[in-house]
């Protein structure tokens, strides 16, 4: 509270904040908090909540009339900083297969870190807001290649056959993806509905907590990130007729004073 309330001062996101005071009382900072295992577990559980919150503020069909642009957008900053990247390590003596790593490295952002600023400052529905979503499903999407390719950077062996992992793997992503979508968008609506006639807000809230995680588990088989598959899944519910009954259960009231 202290370390965030400071940085509010200087005009800093909260956000910001939290990352700091974390940094503080980890055990690489004031040493407070020792178990790394139980904080990454946690964080996990955070980041998943948090994109399924903003994915119930993001439809799919806002993420249609987009796709051209963040398809092209995505491909040029990752295309683009990687290339950059990978080139100035490479002029500064790093091998091939370590300059090619770093690029990967600074190509992706934090899709929890990024989408939270954005929703703190009311800009997730602003046209750049869109955009930079859109962009930041690309480089989530980018990360099923770059983990297969990063082990085969430092040993030899047949380019074809990394090519051919790397296609499979891509086409499992993909694949995953759209069962995921197609799926939640036929069989989704029904099973709120189902539950929604029960009456009860307990239900209906485990429903939507299932399918947060349900989301996540599914798109986590096919080497994709637990915040993808929740991101997707809230945006899927988004879409039905018990979206903004889902965002007031899910999202905690705010009281303005």
């Amino acid at each position: 509270v202290l370390v965030t309330v400071l940085l509010s001062k200087l005009g800093l996101p909260t956000v910001a904040g939290l990352l700091a005071a974390g940094a503080l009382v980890g055990p690489f900072g004031l040493e407070l908090v020792h178990s790394v295992h139980a904080i990454e577990v946690l964080a996990e559980i955070g980041v998943v909540l948090l994109l399924f919150t903003i994915g119930l503020e993001f439809s799919l069909v806002r993420l249609r009339n987009i796709f051209r642009q963040v398809a092209l957008g995505g491909l040029v900053q990752v295309g683009l900083t990687v290339a950059v990247t990978a080139g100035v390590a490479y002029a500064l003596g790093q091998p091939a297969g370590a300059s090619l790593f770093y690029g990967f490295v600074f190509s992706l952002s934090s899709t929890a870190i990024v989408l939270r600023a954005l929703a703190e400052r009311g800009e997730l529905d602003a046209p750049h807001g869109r955009f930079i979503v859109g962009t930041l499903i690309f480089q989530d999407l980018c990360v099923v290649p770059m983990v297969l390719i990063v082990p085969l950077l430092g040993r030899s062996g047949d380019p074809a056959d990394a090519a051919i992992d790397v296609g499979l793997a891509m086409v499992k992503a993909a694949f995953v993806v759209v069962v995921t979508i197609g799926v939640s968008r036929f069989v989704v609506p029904r099973v709120l509905a189902w539950v929604a006639a029960s009456g009860s807000r307990e239900v209906f809230l485990l429903a939507i907590l299932a399918l947060c995680i349900g989301t996540a588990w599914l798109t986590s088989l096919a080497g994709l990130s637990l915040a993808l598959g929740a991101f997707l899944g809230g945006m899927v519910v988004a879409d039905t007729e018990y979206g903004h009954r889902a965002m007031g259960d899910i999202l905690p009231p705010v009281s303005y004073t």
